[in-house]
């Protein structure tokens, strides 16, 4: 949990009773935990939070309760959630049984809990926000990591020209291995030129762009008449405002800022959301790639490697 505002160290373990779980709660004994960039976010204060707060989003584990009106799930099952409200940083919690998800055989607690906030990312962005056809050309900014990783693959998978970008070379080695055709490192002189010279001058139907501040102005360049600017996400610091003639002036641009709670606010639509990404996963349009694995309480040091940047793939604590 944390009690105020500010850098890694501020997180503290909290040992905290739990109640039996109510008429239409589950209780989950957790196995693996997801790791998110808004994890930083909300713990620095970028996006603030009412304190003292607990803190994480998604989560896989063991059902060991049911309160009295649950009948879809069972003691013993594997599930695993991503909208739950705050507190995935935990060994053990009642969640609303409409928050979960049962797992398939062919995905492990591991994968879900690496793969379900970031997978459920993916999916609505391929297949909401702006639906990928074959032959599309897509751009995913910051691809080596998790989120990226799994757009560029299933982007590919779908029939797509993916063009990755990353902050290093070795990140731009890592893009090309998860499904991009071309990566380019953002960090390199002349980038945004270098990328439409390996494109022989073509632009993205759509781009994703989740750095924010250092890509955003360069996303409205790459993006094509009448195509999509996908703003979900500010690892380099919020996009500057723009004046909407700007969108106009560039080619009649569309530019939207999502996220992923909304899109699955709807049990019938999460669980089929899930579905679509398990599914993806059993196929292999979605690989799960875990960078590194932390124990619950040296979640500090997971976040120090997240906002060092020196990281690849998903993080995971493990309780």
């Amino acid at each position: 949990m944390i009690d105020e505002h500010g850098p890694a160290k501020n997180m503290a373990v909290k040992t905290i009773p739990l109640a039996e779980p109510g008429p239409n709660d589950v209780r989950v004994r957790q196995t693996a935990i997801g790791f998110n960039f808004i994890d930083v976010y909300q713990r620095s204060g970028a996006y603030r939070l009412s304190l003292p707060s607990p803190i994480g989003h998604e989560a896989a584990g063991v059902i060991e309760a049911v309160g009295s009106d649950v009948t879809d799930l069972k003691v013993g099952m594997r599930v695993a959630y991503m909208n739950a409200g705050l507190g995935a940083y935990t060994d053990m919690r009642n969640v609303s049984a409409d928050k979960l998800v049962p797992l398939p055989d062919n995905v492990s607690d591991e994968q879900a809990a690496a793969t379900i906030f970031k997978g459920m990312t993916a999916q609505y962005l391929l297949k909401h926000t702006c639906p990928v056809q074959p032959g599309d050309m897509v751009i995913v900014h910051a691809a080596a990591g998790g989120v990226g990783q799994i757009l560029s693959g299933w982007a590919k998978a779908l029939g797509a020209f993916v063009v990755g970008t990353a902050g290093s070379d070795e990140k731009c080695a890592i893009a090309r291995a998860a499904g991009c055709d071309i990566a380019i490192n953002y960090h390199s002189e002349n980038w945004v030129e270098k990328l439409l010279e390996a494109t022989e001058g073509r632009k993205a139907r759509v781009v994703y762009d989740s750095v924010g501040k250092h890509t955003f102005l360069h996303s409205l360049d790459l993006t094509q008449p009448f195509g999509m600017v996908v703003l979900y996400g500010a690892a380099s610091g919020p996009a500057p405002e723009i004046a909407p003639e700007i969108l106009n002036k560039k080619g009649c641009l569309f530019l939207t800022r999502p996220s992923v709670f909304p899109h699955n606010a709807d049990p019938e639509r999460f669980r089929a959301n899930a579905a679509d990404l398990f599914d993806a996963i059993g196929r292999g349009f979605v690989k799960v790639q875990i960078g590194a694995r932390f124990a619950l309480e040296d979640a500090p040091a997971a976040h120090e490697l997240a906002e060092g940047r020196s990281s690849s793939g998903a993080i995971l604590l493990v309780p």
